[in-house]
């Protein structure tokens, strides 16, 4: 028996076979992440995407975006090309804050020896985000990879500063939530595509 519904579902079926549906967004605690993005003119997906908890509180959302899907950490920091992290915030807070617990996720997920040469640029993000003094509810930020620029981040539309350019450092960034020692394990499982458990 046919219900009004069944049309539609036609129509959407159709319309995804021929292409014609291509863009689709994921909806995380209200906020919309595109299934697409384009960095440096490069198409990238959405690989996954999640919700930072902190306790019971909600923080933020983070859709991890790849030229090809992967499903481990290995095979995102092998995935050649042009790479980016979305972040949303889902409370305020404190950027001087967030900035550090950036440098110490990052220093958590790597060898001393290797973090130590990355000191200055921590240093310098940590900054960026100090003079922001607070990030609200709704505000983003990106970090793209962009291959022969480096790591550019854009926090609430605008590009900060100098580029990034040691590759170690993006892959450093993306280890805070990919690394052995991640943010939010349930997040880390997110952004590789995998489905809650």
């Amino acid at each position: 028996m046919k219900t009004p519904l069944m049309p539609t579902l036609a129509l959407v079926f159709a319309l995804i076979g021929t292409g014609v549906a291509q863009a689709a967004t994921v909806e995380l605690a209200g906020v919309k992440l595109e299934d697409r993005a384009t960095v440096a003119g490069s198409p990238l997906l959405l690989n996954g995407a999640g919700i930072r908890y902190k306790a019971v509180f909600k923080v933020y959302t983070a859709g991890l975006y790849l030229g090809e899907k992967a499903s481990t950490p290995e095979a995102v920091l092998a995935t050649k090309g042009p790479k980016r992290i979305s972040i949303t915030m889902l409370r305020d807070i404190d950027s001087a804050e967030l900035g550090k617990l950036f440098s110490r996720g990052m220093e958590d997920n790597m060898d001393r020896s290797a973090f130590s040469k990355l000191i200055p640029g921590v240093l310098r993000m940590s900054q960026v985000f100090s003079d922001h003094k607070n990030l609200k509810a709704g505000d983003n930020f990106l970090v793209d990879w962009v291959p022969g620029t480096g790591a550019v981040l854009t926090i609430k539309g605008k590009v900060e500063g100098e580029p990034f350019k040691e590759p170690e450092f993006y892959d450093a960034l993306l280890r805070i939530w990919l690394g052995p020692k991640p943010a939010d394990h349930l997040l880390k499982d997110a952004l590789l595509g995998k489905p809650a458990r």
